[in-house]
């Protein structure tokens, strides 16, 4: 096992960890690869394919934009959300995209992107294929799958899903994979769960560098809850979902005496989670974590214990940097043993690992035992199963917007009844991560990011670049 933090906490763009920052990586990646191999000067036309969720959903949660931006050369973390819009029309203006920034050729979005939305790709729901054309016909034909979180894998990695990180054969000081074996190491080793996160950390950084690192993912998620507390107006899509953090905002300000449910911190937290998944909905900058659909818990529960917990006021920064250290390690022992994508394992593991990974950190920071912190993340995961991701048009707005505030308070909750125990509880985090695993595989596909069931079928969705296929 070898999994950095910063696999987990990326900082990306919205709507979509796996359907915006996953295709945007695999077009980069996909560019980059024919200048590695000398054919960019080669190529005339790119055509790209989506298929599974994506083809059935990629259109609502930005696949098609994020796609583009990834041939033009951006990058998730550093793109100027401000001009996507310009580049995109620039793209369709023009019918030329300039790949990779340095060559012209000519594009045609209506028919050099498609989606399919019935048919899939082996592996995982998520695969797209990417076909570079000279005149003398293909050049170079690449499948990609995006497998949540926005993490991306080719077909010569797609037999491990978890390749790309694991290929550099790293061994960290304290390796483990499930949570028995982090309780058996914070028990032998005598640390919190923060510290052996630390020492494994230290394989790749400083401990300088990764609390500057951590502190600044801290400082993107606060931007991110800022923005999303002040910007109004309606959500892009078509929904005509209307953001409501800002007034909520404007209300909670004026009634901080007199409200009509006896104002507590719950209402905040509600507040900042919304705010940052307004954001992603908006296609703002936000941080994965573990993906961009439940990227407001993390955010949300961090905010609860900055302005609501007194252990705060004395640990500062170092609480920001063990949380998140803690959640992490919550999030590698799930992605491990099951999955952090809504299209593989429905909602369940996108909120429902975020919930947990939020529970612990909290349980953390506020003095719990590893035991403690375990029993924390079970609960928060353990009452998300079967969490079915059915996004209405295919966006991420109705109803992963609030679920993002519901888990949140669960996570909270989780916290908050853990460390009335002493850690010691009938079901392990193992096994609901198992379950979690088994009901994922059993879950029928029209309930995991395709809009084809549950809350998604209320509304009549138009696609549009869509072969029914």
């Amino acid at each position: 096992m070898a999994i950095s933090i910063f696999d987990l906490f990326k900082v990306g763009i919205g709507p979509s960890s796996s359907h915006t920052i996953g295709p945007m990586v695999a077009a980069n990646t996909f560019v980059k690869g024919l200048q590695k191999d000398k054919l960019l000067d080669s190529v005339d036309n790119i055509k790209i394919s989506l298929y599974g969720s994506l083809g059935a959903t990629g259109k609502g949660h930005g696949s098609d934009k994020a796609v583009l931006l990834g041939l033009l050369g951006e990058q998730p973390d550093t793109v100027d959300v401000s001009k996507v819009n310009e580049l995109i029309s620039n793209i369709h203006d023009n019918k030329t995209i300039r790949i990779g920034g340095v060559k012209d050729i000519r594009f045609d979005e209506a028919t050099d992107l498609t989606f399919y939305r019935k048919k899939s790709l082996p592996f995982h729901s998520n695969g797209m294929k990417f076909s570079a054309f000279s005149q003398g016909g293909v050049l170079v034909e690449k499948v990609y799958y995006s497998v949540g979180g926005g993490f991306v894998i080719d077909e010569e990695q797609r037999d491990k899903i978890n390749a790309p990180i694991k290929q550099n054969k790293i061994e960290l000081q304290h390796p483990f994979s499930t949570a028995e074996e982090l309780l058996n190491l914070c028990r032998n080793e005598g640390h919190s769960i923060s510290e052996i996160m630390l020492r494994n950390e230290c394989i790749w950084r400083s401990e300088e560098e990764i609390r500057e690192k951590l502190l600044n993912i801290w400082q993107v998620m606060k931007d991110c809850v800022d923005a999303g507390c002040h910007n109004k107006g309606i959500l892009p899509g078509g929904l005509n979902v209307k953001r409501r953090a800002a007034d909520m905002l404007e209300s909670l300000e004026n009634n901080l005496s007199d409200d009509l449910f006896h104002q507590g911190s719950m209402d905040w937290v509600n507040l900042y989670a919304l705010a940052v998944n307004e954001e992603n909905a908006a296609g703002g900058r936000v941080v994965t974590a573990p993906t961009n659909g439940a990227a407001g818990i993390i955010p949300a529960v961090l905010h609860y214990f900055m302005y609501f917990c007194k252990a705060y006021k004395t640990m500062g920064d170092d609480g920001i940097v063990r949380f998140l250290l803690t959640a992490a390690a919550i999030g590698i022992i799930i992605k491990e043993n099951a999955s952090i994508s809504g299209a593989e394992v429905g909602c369940q593991g996108e909120v429902g690992s975020a919930c947990a990974m939020a529970a612990a950190g909290l349980a953390e920071v506020m003095g719990g035992s590893p035991e403690q912190i375990e029993n924390a993340a079970e609960i928060g995961i353990e009452h998300n199963l079967g969490l079915t991701c059915d996004p209405i048009g295919g966006l991420v707005q109705i109803p992963c917007i609030e679920r993002n505030a519901m888990g949140s308070v669960k996570a909270i909750n989780a916290a908050r009844m853990a460390l009335r125990g002493d850690g010691n509880h009938f079901v392990s985090l193992d096994k609901v991560i198992a379950t979690m695993r088994e009901t994922g595989k059993d879950m029928r596909s029209k309930y995991k990011e395709t809009a084809r069931g549950g809350l998604a079928i209320q509304v009549i969705e138009v696609p549009v670049n869509i072969v029914e296929c």
